[in-house]
């Protein structure tokens, strides 16, 4: 598997940010924007082991529902919808004809009264293209496409006071990929993130909620729980090791590239979706050549999409998948690189060198 080429003309990846503005001003914030979409500008607390609360302006959330929400999904995404129950989530990519990545999703069914209704948390940039790709595959079969992004907010929660505060609010907290949907609210638990230096690790969840009771959400977790920036919660998923692809990183990657099936995301015995055969044969003709790794580096963080470069090649051996500060200093990175090149070492970004260091899962030889 080679890097694709860049696309000669970027698709529009655009979102109202006159909202995104608007919606950090009713939780009392300012937001900016960058590479991953808007962020809520907040100080660093002090403890990472103490409860956090997140407000994720960057997640957007699209929608399938009707008669054959189901079966449509099923066809076009990477993983199983067919068996998805209530309750439990799954991770989900959806390809080019190519089998390149244009979106990384975490979908779980939210039926209401009886009509099937499968929600997909998205990067937010990307959230109006899939829809509007999606839709196009619709015809007339009976389900809608809808973005619900405007009418839905999300906030990161992590550590045990996290969990004791869903408890009250929610009357349990998820483990991994399982969901709890609580009047409007709805929880998903994500895999916990080891913290650096042995100093233990945080349970995380997603709870979504309408825009209409976002503030008052916000108010009442923060009586127990320490605010904390977007960039944070980025950085637990670099830790994590689950790639999120973005604007800068659409159609960059074939799932097994950033170690999508090792993470739960593909399902090898569905059948057929847009680029099932690249995918599969990726998988089971000959040896992986490129996967995605966890590293650091000093300096400014590196943009997705930024060359990985290997001592004395003429070209880059990989990409950034994904950056973020770290707590501690500098900056860690998942990036997707020539297994061969990363066995030799010497690899830099931008001309500062990146330090290897152990993904929570194993990689198969």
């Amino acid at each position: 598997m080679t890097p694709a080429p860049a696309p000669a003309i970027a698709p529009a990846f655009a979102f109202d940010e006159a909202f995104a503005h608007e919606r950090a001003r009713a939780l009392g914030l300012s937001a900016r924007f960058d590479e991953y979409g808007p962020q809520a500008e907040l100080p660093l607390p002090a403890r990472l082991s103490a409860g956090l609360v997140v407000p994720l302006l960057d997640l957007g959330l699209l929608s399938a529902t009707g008669e054959e929400a189901v079966k449509f999904l099923h066809a076009q995404l990477t993983n199983d919808v067919e068996h998805l129950v209530p309750g439990s989530a799954r991770w989900f990519g959806y390809c080019n004809a190519k089998g390149r990545l244009q979106a990384s999703l975490l979908g779980w069914r939210a039926d209401a009264d009886a009509v099937p209704r499968v929600a997909l948390a998205i990067s937010l940039p990307l959230a109006q293209t899939l829809k509007r790709r999606l839709s196009m595959f619709v015809l007339r079969a009976k389900l809608k496409i809808t973005d619900d992004s405007l009418e839905q907010a999300c906030f990161g929660l992590a550590g045990e006071a996290a969990r004791a505060q869903l408890v009250a609010l929610a009357g349990s907290a998820p483990g991994p990929l399982a969901v709890v949907q609580a009047g409007s609210l709805t929880v998903i638990g994500l895999d916990p993130v080891a913290l650096p230096d042995g100093a233990g690790t945080l349970p995380r969840w997603l709870v979504w909620t309408p825009q209409t009771e976002a503030a008052a959400l916000w108010a009442r977790l923060q009586e127990r729980l320490s605010p904390a920036p977007g960039a944070l919660w980025r950085w637990f998923e670099v830790r994590s090791g689950m790639a999120r692809i973005v604007a800068g990183t659409w159609e960059r990657f074939v799932p097994q590239m950033v170690n999508f099936e090792l993470v739960g995301g593909v399902d090898f015995k569905k059948g057929c979706y847009p680029g099932q055969e690249v995918v599969a044969r990726s998988q089971y003709l000959g040896k992986l050549k490129r996967r995605m790794f966890l590293g650091s580096v000093a300096g400014p963080a590196p943009l997705p999409g930024a060359d990985v470069s290997a001592p004395g090649a003429t070209e880059s051996c990989g990409e950034v998948v994904m950056a973020a500060p770290a707590p501690g200093g500098g900056i860690d990175v998942l990036f997707e690189s020539q297994t061969a090149a990363v066995a030799l070492g010497g690899l830099s970004i931008g001309g500062q060198a990146l330090t290897l260091h152990t993904l929570p899962y194993p990689i198969p030889a």
